[in-house]
């Protein structure tokens, strides 16, 4: 399942962590901590020795600087979506928060930075999509207990995740191809025939206000004369590459070539320079017409539950069902008696032998109640809406910040673990306030109880 990395920049030795972690004897996380904090419970729920024995494989055993502790990193990882807070900002509050030291491992309290942001992406990379999806799966398994029985029914949808990109125009990718022909050039000290310094100044002054009628002529001559210079440095760039004999910029000189010969109406466009996978989707949204990322599939049972994340890239709704249910198989060990999905899933009526229920007119053979557990069924799936709201809105998938096609997939799974972790705090604090509230009506019964009997008493009196 997993290999030892070999694409990484340097060789990481691992071994495994000691048990004896306490630097004090009178003082330890686990005993100062609130033992009934969501937080502190979950650390205890979760098995770590579940990432120890599939990620430690990932490392060189005798060779290398020594790594960072797989629980620490599984655990920052987890804690960085679960907030909704970035790398850096994880690692800054890690040296803030004791729950998130007991949560990543660590028995005293540090005020040391656990690791840098530069090694919490290579350990991304390091354990790559596989790694995320046992993320996932372990959150799925963390809430069999408080899973509610859903008749095994899933409720599938799609929705965008959008990537960390400016909106893109003709005149910012052409602006960013000189940009970055002349950063070329002038790393490898090549020659330039013309930088343009002077007149690509008044081109840029001339794109401006484009909307004002008056200027739309003179904003057009001016986008003409921007791809007119920027196809020249291409191949003066590329000239020059070719003589030096500099190799390594074949598939970036590629993406300039077709930023350069793509127009309005052409297929397969490039978006951006520095993600050149993003697809441009049209989800039918008044308040956003176009949204640029990947599309995603998420499959949640009746109790709220995540079992299944499958990252695309612009396939249609109906030919995404087969990967979901496959996913949703492999992280529960079962297949769905049956899927319930929107309209825009018309096509498809079977997958992997699941049935497909789409809303529709009912049948005339059908019984009023028949109907109206239909009826109820397709009520039941709108609940999908929201989870993937709060997935967007809370747990880093409404915008994307991993770069290529695999951290499409790896921030999709990491944020759906997180909301599974999320879900699961929330059931334990439920939990607690429950034992609570039972305690709390034991001893008034008791107290009331006691009193009645020493007023009965009295009045025998």
């Amino acid at each position: 399942m997993y290999l030892c990395s070999q694409n990484l920049a340097e060789n990481i030795m691992y071994t495994k962590p000691s048990r004896s972690h306490h630097t004090s004897m009178f003082f330890s996380l686990e005993d100062t901590l609130n033992p009934r904090h969501p937080l502190y419970q979950l650390a205890n729920k979760i098995d770590w020795q579940r990432f120890e024995e599939a990620f430690s494989p990932l490392y060189c055993a005798d060779n290398g600087r020594p790594a960072k502790p797989i629980r620490l990193m599984v655990g920052l990882i987890i804690l960085r979506h679960l907030r909704n807070i970035s790398d850096e900002s994880v690692v800054a509050q890690f040296q803030e928060n004791a729950y998130y030291q007991y949560f990543c491992g660590f028995q005293d309290f540090s005020i040391e930075p656990p690791c840098t942001q530069p090694e919490l992406s290579h350990f991304r990379k390091r354990i790559g999509e596989e790694g995320s999806r046992l993320i996932l799966q372990e959150s799925i398994r963390v809430n069999a207990d408080h899973d509610e029985e859903s008749g095994g029914t899933v409720y599938i949808d799609t929705t965008v995740q959008e990537k960390n990109i400016t909106f893109p125009t003709d005149a910012k990718l052409l602006k960013k191809v000189v940009k970055q022909c002349m950063k070329i050039s002038l790393k490898h000290s090549l020659p330039i025939r013309q930088s343009y310094t002077r007149i690509l100044k008044q081109v840029y002054l001339d794109q401006r206000f484009r909307t004002n009628p008056r200027n739309r002529k003179k904003a057009a001559k001016a986008d003409r004369r921007l791809r007119t210079i920027a196809g020249r440095l291409v191949r003066e760039l590329e000239r020059n590459l070719a003589q030096r004999q500099i190799a390594g910029y074949g598939g970036q000189l590629s993406v300039f070539y077709r930023v350069l010969l793509q127009r309005r109406d052409s297929k397969d466009k490039i978006y951006s320079l520095h993600e050149p996978e993003v697809e441009c989707i049209c989800k039918g949204k008044e308040h956003k017409k176009y949204e640029f990322g990947n599309k995603v599939s998420i499959a949640r049972t009746e109790g709220g539950l995540i079992v299944g994340a499958v990252s695309f890239r612009k396939e249609h709704d109906s030919r995404t069902v087969d990967a979901t249910l496959a996913q949703v198989e492999r992280n529960t060990g079962r297949l769905p008696s049956q899927a319930a999905c929107d309209r825009g899933y018309r096509g498809i009526k079977e997958s992997m032998g699941v049935p497909i229920l789409i809303p529709g007119t009912p049948k005339k053979s059908d019984s009023y109640y028949k109907r109206r557990k239909k009826h109820d069924l397709f009520c039941h799936r709108a609940a999908i809406e929201p989870t993937i709201g709060h997935v967007k809105a809370d747990h880093r998938m409404g915008r994307n910040y991993l770069k290529g096609v695999v951290g499409d997939a790896i921030n999709l799974m990491l944020s759906a673990a997180a909301f599974n972790f999320k879900r699961a705090m929330n059931a334990l604090l439920d939990f607690i306030f429950r034992c609570r509230e039972w305690v709390n009506r034991w001893i008034f019964c008791t107290w009331w109880n006691v009193l009645s009997i020493q007023v009965s008493l009295l009045r025998a009196f």
